[in-house]
């Protein structure tokens, strides 16, 4: 484990890796999305049918932050209309892991 300074700098805590995954992995939907990709890949209704209460311009955003981070693609079939297709990286896939401890751990102590 690394020393931290003390105080941390601000620019170095913005720029942590481990800081911008917490941000990510915290903000609500994406450990639901993350999980239900985890299954198999979804086309994008099927993951809005199966997150109840989450809106389309939100799971857009999630969707879109977790392809830009490189933890799930996005594949367009070439078909009338077009169908797209969501699944996890192999990132993505390898987050599950350390996910599934952490769920554990959340579970004994809560």
């Amino acid at each position: 484990m690394s020393v931290l300074a003390s105080p941390v700098p601000a620019v170095e805590y913005d720029g942590c890796p481990v800081t911008r995954a917490i941000h990510r992995l915290g903000e609500k939907w994406t450990l639901l999305v993350i999980t239900l990709l985890g299954r198999r890949p979804h086309r994008y209704n099927e993951l809005h049918r199966g997150i109840e209460g989450i809106s389309q311009r939100i799971l857009t955003r999630t969707l879109r932050l977790l392809e830009a981070d490189g933890l799930v693609a996005r594949t367009v079939h070439p078909t009338v209309p077009p169908q797209v297709e969501y699944r996890l990286t192999a990132a993505g896939e390898s987050l599950l892991v350390p996910l599934g401890a952490l769920a554990a751990w959340a579970v004994e102590n809560y």
